[in-house]
């Protein structure tokens, strides 16, 4: 999550099968890779372990007809990690309808926000 997230309105998980979903998480991983050319220090800034981003990648990697990273092992030039041509369309595909939900949205999101209890006073 950027620093600001935690204010979004909209922040969604969108279900594409049964057992596949997309959702802030795995956009901001691949935002991550796509910044750090890492999937350890992308993990590392999302305050996740190197297992836990390596698996989300495999998942992602599986669910979808290509995959969306790939990945090369360290040694002499070093190992790193790119998005592919359909990793980077996910991304701004789900970017787009995040965007669109948050401006569709937001007079609902502001009515909800005016019936919340006041939490400034610490009661």
């Amino acid at each position: 999550m950027t620093k600001g997230d935690e204010n979004r309105g909209v922040r969604l998980r969108i279900v594409l099968d049964r057992d596949i979903a997309f959702g802030p998480g795995k956009a901001d991983l691949l935002e991550g890779i796509a910044a750090t050319g890492s999937i350890a220090a992308a993990g590392r800034r999302m305050g996740m372990s190197y297992k836990r981003a390596w698996t989300l990648v495999e998942s992602l990697n599986a669910s979808f007809r290509e995959p969306l990273v790939e990945s090369s092992r360290g040694g002499a030039q070093g190992g790193g990690a790119r998005l592919t041509r359909t990793g980077a369309r996910v991304l701004d595909l789900y970017r787009s309808i995040e965007a669109e939900a948050e401006r569709t949205s937001r007079g609902e999101i502001a009515a909800m926000r005016r019936l919340l209890r006041d939490m400034s006073n610490g009661k």
